[in-house]
């Protein structure tokens, strides 16, 4: 099982190979001024989603995600490290996309930004770049994917336990749901983790606490959160410790709690 994270102290140590690409994980252009010296700026929301989807966050099309990837220099041998500016929120939808895409040599860096800065280690300002073009390839693999059917069909089934990273409120219908026109609830026979609950810090929790609270860990799981993002977190935190198969429901709540079609719990 390849580890799917790394500490800043690593990265400080392998910065200078060729091979490593570094990538500011950001859910919109980013707003904030510094980043990991050296960093190239991975922008989810609007070059590394599907835009035509109505649903936020959606996965791209391979060829889509190909041409993006190929822009910022990635290569098929790149050895890539992701990371955001609070820590671990964005990064690990950043750590999924390219592994959904079929390149393994990708990890999350555990505690962000706020760790790189708070060693002291090297930054500068966020700018505009370019870079040679890349010759990155895409080998979408299906079965880390499931859209709505699939988790339709698994109510019945139950061949996988869905794991809903919101909090305990939202999937017990205690409070509204942010976006508007969205049902409160949660998926039928769905396990609410809030992702909260694996992070400490801004840093995953260490495999031994992990061990102790994660439910579930020798079942096939599909994991789920509002638009796709925190259910990587989830995701994450079960590669640490287990090799059981895991899938993203990309869709999350925000398809599933606005079609009226589908069947929620509360």
């Amino acid at each position: 099982m390849k580890i799917p994270i790394v500490s800043v102290n690593w990265l400080q140590e392998n910065i200078n190979n060729p091979e490593l690409i570094i990538l500011d994980a950001v859910l919109d252009i980013p707003p904030h001024d510094l980043q990991i010296s050296g960093a190239r700026t991975f922008d989810i929301k609007n070059n590394f989603s599907d835009t035509s989807n109505p649903l936020p966050n959606t996965l791209p099309k391979p060829e889509a995600f190909a041409t993006e990837a190929r822009k910022l220099g990635i290569s098929k041998h790149s050895k890539i490290v992701v990371y955001d500016t609070k820590g671990i929120y964005s990064s690990p939808r950043a750590w999924y996309l390219f592994k959904s895409m079929g390149h393994e040599n990708v990890w999350v860096l555990d505690g962000g930004f706020p760790a790189w800065e708070k060693e002291g280690f090297a930054t500068e300002k966020v700018a505009p770049k370019s870079f040679k073009q890349g010759d990155f390839e895409a080998h979408f693999k299906d079965e880390m994917f499931k859209n709505k059917f699939q988790i339709l069909h698994n109510i019945t089934s139950k061949e996988a336990i869905i794991i809903d990273a919101r909090s305990a409120d939202r999937f017990h219908a205690e409070t509204e749901e942010p976006r508007v026109g969205l049902r409160s609830g949660h998926i039928p026979n769905a396990v609410n983790l809030p992702f909260s609950k694996v992070l400490k810090d801004g840093h995953f929790l260490s495999k031994e606490e992990l061990k102790q609270i994660l439910p579930h860990q020798d079942e096939n799981l599909y994991f789920s959160c509002g638009s796709g993002i925190t259910a990587c977190i989830n995701l994450i935190a079960y590669e640490l410790i287990s090799n059981n198969p895991k899938a993203i429901y990309d869709g999350s709540w925000t398809e599933w709690g606005q079609d009226l079609n589908l069947p929620i719990e509360k």
